[in-house]
């Protein structure tokens, strides 16, 4: 009886030992392990084409997988090196190379942008608009714009893709969301969008709109670069962000991960008309003009690079020796500044979702942690508490999966 009780004794210790295994420095195995079986299953019940998942603890790569396929038709597997368009994910770098210029003296946050864009120096507000969606009054604007708006939605500027009193004068104008392949620059939709009138009273409202955009050609008139010039030498070459382009070079276009849209028949290649974010062509990374750089959403990245990226922010902004940006700056950016969608989402920084209460937040995580996605399905946060950044990227638009949801409870539930 005793050598019976002692076996089942330890077994149990054997099962519970099994059960904690360590994985990574700061994560148990087992629990990875579920991060695994997550989205392998979104991929088996056809919900999304593949995925790449990646974790940075303590400055370590501590889970990095790639999952289903880069293109279904040909069965090319996903990599972890596929490259994703990152859409709004866009936002954060234009927001950090704008604080660069912020730090040279180049400009101060509360200044108004039409010292730098007089053409944004009268500006209108919507007063009315008809049924049909046309604005009929406007009145003066009493504020102007300043940079800080820029960097926290508060501007009153919206998108032609999301529904609101400008929608319809923005599509009559000609003002497109941020990706083409049309031969169009970034300072002619500027221009036509000075043109336009506002939502409210700048600094008054959140409204998540063109502001990033505009905060891009800001950087360029300030810079004297172009967009891309600018990214490629303050921020991307510092930081060995090797894949990462506004378009991609020709020798990096097989490893564009195709994009798909979901539809009630399954998914479908994406012919870039369906869902509200519609752009002319899918492939706007690899073909066309190549000439309109968006600082809300036109670059395309790998996985790692964007890791590499919010590590850099993590550290107060610096990486493997190369300083993008200094300590206060950092932490400036991810403290919340504006209340975005309600009492229940977080709050806006310079650039970033802020989380400034775990429990209106509802879901894990901690407090002064930050986060956004993009369009096509991709999604980050850094997390300061943990000293973890997080990265999910996956390519359909309009998608049926919260994958990128459940993947940031998968990664606190794996926490050790």
């Amino acid at each position: 009886m005793k050598t019976a009780m002692t076996f089942l004794v330890a077994l149990v210790f054997a099962q519970l030992a099994l059960a904690h295994e360590p994985g990574p420095p700061g994560f148990l195995d087992d629990r990875l392990q579920r991060i695994d079986n997550a989205i392998s299953a979104e991929v088996s019940i056809g919900k999304i084409p593949g995925a790449v998942a990646l974790i940075m603890k303590d400055g370590d790569v501590a889970y990095h997988k790639s999952f289903g396929f880069a293109d279904i038709d040909s069965g090319t597997p996903m990599q972890i090196d596929s490259i994703f368009r990152i859409a709004s994910m866009t936002k954060a770098i234009t927001s950090v190379a704008a604080m660069t210029l912020y730090e040279r003296g180049y400009f101060t946050l509360n200044d108004p942008i039409a010292k730098y864009l007089p053409e944004f120096g009268d500006m209108r507000v919507v007063s009315a608009v008809d049924d049909d969606g046309n604005v009929v009054t406007t009145v003066p604007a009493e504020n102007p714009i300043r940079v800080i708006h820029l960097l926290t939605h508060t501007a009153g500027l919206g998108y032609p893709f999301i529904p609101s009193q400008v929608q319809k004068s923005y599509r009559d104008a000609g003002i497109i969301g941020g990706v083409t392949t049309r031969e169009l620059t970034l300072a002619e939709q500027m221009q036509l969008l000075s043109a336009q009138p506002l939502l409210f009273e700048p600094g008054t409202e959140f409204a998540y709109g063109l502001n990033t955009d505009l905060l891009g050609y800001l950087v360029e008139v300030v810079s004297g670069q172009s967009l891309d010039e600018y990214f490629a030498e303050e921020i991307f070459e510092p930081l060995g962000m090797n894949d990462t382009f506004f378009y991609l070079p020709d020798q990096k276009a097989a490893r564009l991960v195709t994009l798909y849209a979901a539809t009630d028949d399954g998914l479908v290649v994406s012919q870039g008309d369906e869902g509200d974010f519609k752009h002319d062509n899918p492939r706007y990374p690899i073909e066309g003009a190549r000439s309109y750089f968006s600082g809300g959403a036109g670059l395309s990245s790998t996985a790692y690079d964007y890791a590499r990226f919010l590590q850099m922010l993590l550290n107060d902004g610096e990486l493997d020796g190369a300083r993008i940006l200094g300590r206060k700056s950092v932490e400036l950016m991810r403290t919340a500044r504006v209340d975005h969608d309600g009492e229940q989402a977080p709050d806006f920084g310079l650039g970033f979702q802020v989380v400034t209460d775990v429990g209106k937040w509802g879901e894990l995580g901690s407090v002064g942690s930050y986060r956004w996605g993009g369009a096509f399905n991709t999604d980050y946060w850094v997390d300061p508490v943990e000293k973890m950044v997080a990265v999910y990227m996956s390519q359909a638009l309009p998608t049926k999966s919260d994958m990128h949801v459940r993947f940031r409870t998968l990664v606190y539930q794996a926490l050790e």
